[in-house]
């Protein structure tokens, strides 16, 4: 017999608890359709609840804005301005989605490049521009009604890059330090721009490379104010992580087997890598990545500390961060087979609709419902692409109960982020529609996320 390597799934309680309602799980699917994407509002709530209680500690003015691109769904951008967040958001949908749920524009800050309209837009509104190159500076500057009052102008925060430390990863984002003092002169010229701060995104969570970001931008935030700009916030991004299992080491035991060569662990002709720091391997909270970085030192004093000396107010833009849990797919099974001397399991399911194509889902599915022993053998799981590379898991998954034509299968946390950046409608099959459960007294409400299709419902559980 071979060995096993289960990757089990760290699972949020209210999405264990709607797991293991499979009558509330056969409702969604009966009046939603498979595949279908479950997201849990709360849960985002209370991880921007945990976030700010970490700032709150250490004394930090602040500003947490959720990071709209990591999901579409109206009912996180909705929950988002319940809690108090500010959001970010890169387009103008996005912006109009704010908008709806009642984000006023001071609470708005637009990221990422921008067209010229979305610049005019922005600039018309009041909305805080993140600001991603010099060409967009001048557009600013151009688009900006000059001769208004003080506190009209538009906002403007520098989003810089091209760090010096090599800790700090290289990105094509942002202004290049090179260039910060030619993007002040633009800042200070311009009669409609205002300097609210400076900014940068890190596509990594290492709090050193954070500090030493923070560090440079510092030295930009001096040479502002030796031109008379006030500067007053520092945006440090998102880049905070997403939590996929409690317990490391059966991520650590299957990383291994992998590196000593994959063998039947892997379907034919593909790789899967799995190093033991994978992001999969992470069990450390986001609050913890947070509390690392307020409590590093920058000239041996605390970044919380410096921040308040200096009286600049920290922002963070989190996405999967905040959704981290917020979110589950299910899926029905629609048969089993033997293919290229393999257990198969052909799910209702695309790939790109659980996992960029260029990754995996590196912990295992739930059978909802599924009863008796796990079984010893483990299986492949296919979707509905005429496409070989149509592998919902390259990699074999061990799951804990034998499924069977017609049961559901459930992805943990995969609804919630990087779905939308990666669906497509291949073969005529539509992204998988979105609804948000609530759960009140026991109960699930879902709503759906099509505003025509929108109406709540109960389920007793």
């Amino acid at each position: 017999m071979s060995a096993r390597y289960p990757l089990p799934a760290a699972r949020h309680p209210i999405a264990d608890r709607f797991l293991a309602d499979g009558a509330a799980v056969e409702e969604a699917i009966e009046r939603f359709g498979s595949p279908l994407h479950v997201v849990f509002p709360q849960v985002m709530a209370e991880n921007a609840a945990a976030l700010t209680h970490v700032l709150r500690r250490h004394a930090v003015p602040h500003e947490v804005f959720y990071a709209h691109k990591v999901n579409a769904s109206t009912a996180l951008v909705a929950e988002a301005a319940a809690a108090g967040l500010g959001v970010d958001v890169a387009s103008s949908a996005e912006l109009d989605r704010a908008l709806a749920a009642g984000f006023a524009p001071h609470r708005i800050e637009a990221t990422g490049p921008k067209s010229p309209a979305f610049v005019e837009r922005i600039a018309s509104l009041g909305v805080t521009a993140n600001a991603d190159d010099l060409w967009e500076l001048d557009r600013l500057a151009a688009a900006a009604p000059s001769g208004q009052p003080s506190g009209s102008n538009v906002q403007v925060l520098l989003r810089l890059s091209g760090f010096a430390s090599p800790m700090v990863p290289h990105s094509r984002f942002g202004i290049d330090l090179a260039d910060a003092d030619a993007a002040l002169e633009t800042v200070r010229r311009a009669p409609g721009l205002e300097l609210r701060g400076v900014a940068f995104h890190l596509d990594t969570a290492d709090p050193a490379a954070r500090v030493d970001a923070l560090t440079e931008s510092m030295a930009v935030v001096a040479a502002a104010y030796r031109k008379g700009l006030r500067p007053s916030v520092v945006d440090i991004g998102g880049g905070l992580r997403q939590r996929f299992v409690e317990d490391p080491e059966p991520f650590q035991r299957y990383a291994q087997a992998l590196a000593a060569g994959p063998g039947e662990l892997v379907w034919p002709g593909h790789d899967v890598v799995a190093p033991a720091a994978h992001k999969y391997g992470n069990h450390r909270p986001a609050t913890e990545v947070l509390e690392r970085f307020l409590t590093a030192e920058i000239e041996r004093r605390p970044v919380a500390e410096v921040l308040r000396e200096c009286m600049l107010t920290l922002w963070i833009e989190p996405g999967k961060a905040l959704v981290d849990h917020a979110g589950i797919t299910l899926a029905s099974v629609l048969y089993r087979k033997r293919a290229a001397g393999r257990d198969l399991v052909v799910l209702d399911l695309s790939r790109n609709q659980v996992t960029p194509a260029d990754q995996e889902v590196l912990v295992d599915p739930v059978v909802v419902d599924g009863r008796g022993d796990p079984p010893e053998k483990g299986v492949f799981l296919a979707g509905r692409l005429c496409l070989e590379s149509d592998l919902i898991s390259r990699r074999k998954v061990f799951l804990d109960a034998e499924p069977d034509s017609g049961d559901v299968l459930a992805f943990v946390n995969t609804a919630a982020y990087q779905m939308d950046l990666s669906a497509s409608a291949a073969a005529g099959h539509p992204p998988p529609p979105k609804v948000a459960a609530v759960l009140d007294g026991g109960r699930f409400t879902f709503t759906a996320e099509t505003p025509a299709d929108t109406f709540d419902d109960h389920h007793g559980s």
